[in-house]
């Protein structure tokens, strides 16, 4: 991993409104280029808004996205990571992050572990891809997804050395920052990894409420930054490589480096 620049965006996306989501989009992708931002994360379905009453991009929609999202990316020289819901063939879309390299590649990621009451509306994906950029390899897990370690611990065992975790958690679901740093610091800390977390804020215009938060954590687990302001903002954090780098070097026998992930005995699991 190389030295890598983050931004973490808390948002309000209102369902069915993609033009202002995308416009106020855009508006955070000009800010990260400003501050020289390696990679963008916005929240779980910051294009379409949140909620059961699905409003998803169809075919000719997603190529559309796919061409905006490769401009920005390109034209940023930035990684954008951002979430939408994803037609397919069935009635039920999936719930996807689409990644815009500045190479002009596009790749997607699909929620896995869907929550109990996405079930009945949504597909589940069925990888588990993590994705290069110019600076590190990334891991993304959508919101439920990211109670479940056994994610976290395969996206580590295949290269992440950041895991973002986009969200779309309502107020009614508690203290999200009391929350996170409950079981993140832990999924970063057991997997030597960097996990970064963002929210949808705001109300979503269907009668829900998100909570927002911004939070980035190193990989033993402490917090670098956070933002719980209540507000709409971007967040920006320099995560150094030496953190992850040192635990991660084969070559290094200190206790205060190892790196346990070396000494698992997978026979017996």
């Amino acid at each position: 991993m190389k030295d890598t620049k983050i931004a973490l965006v808390q948002m309000e996306s209102v369902v069915g409104e993609r033009q202002r989501n995308l416009k106020k989009i855009e508006h955070y992708i000009k800010e990260a280029y400003k501050n020289k931002v390696d990679i963008i994360c916005f929240p779980e379905a910051a294009i379409d808004g949140y909620s059961k009453e699905v409003y998803y991009a169809k075919d000719e929609e997603i190529s559309e996205l796919k061409k905006i999202f490769t401009t920005w990316a390109v034209d940023h020289s930035i990684t954008i990571l951002v979430g939408f819901i994803e037609g397919n063939c069935t009635d039920k879309p999936y719930i996807t992050h689409l990644i815009a390299t500045p190479d002009g590649k596009i790749d997607f990621y699909r929620k896995s572990h869907l929550g109990k009451s996405e079930i009945e509306h949504f597909s589940s994906g069925n990888e588990l891809p993590v994705f290069k950029t110019p600076t590190s390899t990334i891991g993304i897990q959508i919101c439920w997804e990211t109670h479940l370690p056994e994610i976290s611990r395969v996206m580590a065992l295949k290269g992440a050395d950041i895991i973002f975790t986009p969200f779309a958690s309502p107020v009614k679901t508690g203290d999200r920052r009391d929350i996170w740093l409950k079981y993140l610091a832990a999924r970063a800390y057991d997997n030597t990894v960097f996990v970064a977390a963002c929210n949808l804020i705001g109300p979503n215009g269907k009668g829900t409420t998100f909570g927002g938060g911004l939070l980035a954590l190193d990989p033993k687990g402490n917090l670098i930054e956070e933002d719980f302001n209540g507000e709409e903002s971007i967040l920006f954090v320099e995560l150094d490589s030496e953190l992850i780098n040192n635990i991660r070097n084969q070559d290094n026998n200190s206790m205060k480096f190892t790196y346990y992930m070396n000494h698992r005995r997978p026979e017996l699991y």
